[in-house]
C-alpha cells in the first residue's frame, strides 16, 4: 500500500490541494492500492497524556496506526513550511505514530518528500529536518525530493498548474518505479 499524506491540520490548505492531485496521479500510475490521510482529519484527541505509552494509546491513534500507518510500504509526504521547517502537527504526528509497535512503522519503508511553500525555497529546510528524522526510524528516503515554491502562483482556482503537474509526474515516476 502506498500512503499519500498531508502533513498539515491546517483547513483547507494548500498543502492538501496538492496532495490530493499526487493521490490522483498516484493511483493512475500504480496497480498498489494507495490511501490518503490529511493531518486535517486526524482527530484532535490524538493530543493525549497516553499517546507515547504504547499499550494504553487512544484508540484512536492506534486505528490509524493499523490502517495507514503499518500497512504503507510507501508513503508520499507533503510537507508545508512552517518556520523554517516543517509543522510541528507532521512531528508530533511521527511521534505518536513511533511509539506502538515502534520498528513497524516507518523502519525499512521508502518515503517520497514534496514541500509547499509561499516563498522561494519550497520548503527545502524542512524536507531537510524531515529526511533526517525519517532517516532516524529507520525509512529509506528517495533522494530526489520535489521543492514547490510560490504555491499562491502554482495554484489557478485550487487546481496545481501544468509545469508543477509533470514535476509531480516526474517525481512520482521515478519513485514508484525504483
Amino acid at each position: 500500500m502506498i500512503l499519500i499524506l498531508s502533513g498539515t491540520n491546517r483547513s483547507g490548505s494548500n498543502t492538501r490541494k496538492v496532495a490530493e492531485y499526487v493521490l490522483e496521479t498516484a493511483k493512475g500510475m500504480t496497480n498498489e492500492e494507495v490511501k490518503f490521510l490529511s493531518l486535517e482529519d486526524v482527530p484532535h484527541s490524538i493530543l493525549h497524556e497516553q499517546m507515547y505509552t504504547g499499550d494504553l494509546m487512544p484508540d484512536e491513534i492506534v486505528a490509524i496506526q493499523e490502517e495507514y500507518i503499518l500497512p504503507a510500504k510507501q508513503m508520499i509526504i507533503l510537507s508545508p513550511e512552517y518556520n523554517g521547517s516543517f509543522a510541528g502537527v507532521l512531528k508530533m504526528f511521527i511521534d505518536a505514530m513511533s511509539v506502538r509497535k515502534y520498528a513497524e512503522n516507518f523502519k525499512g519503508k521508502s518515503g517520497a518528500l514534496i514541500g509547499v511553500a509561499s516563498g522561494r525555497a519550497g520548503n527545502l529546510r524542512g524536507l531537510e529536518h524531515l529526511t533526517g528524522l525519517l532517516h532516524y526510524l529507520g525509512m529509506h528516503v528517495y533522494p530526489t525530493k520535489l521543492p514547490i515554491s510560490s504555491i499562491g502562483e502554482v495554484l489557478v482556482d485550487d487546481q496545481v498548474d501544468a509545469s508543477t503537474k509533470e514535476a509531480i509526474k516526474s517525481l512520482l515516476e521515478g519513485y514508484l518505479n525504483h
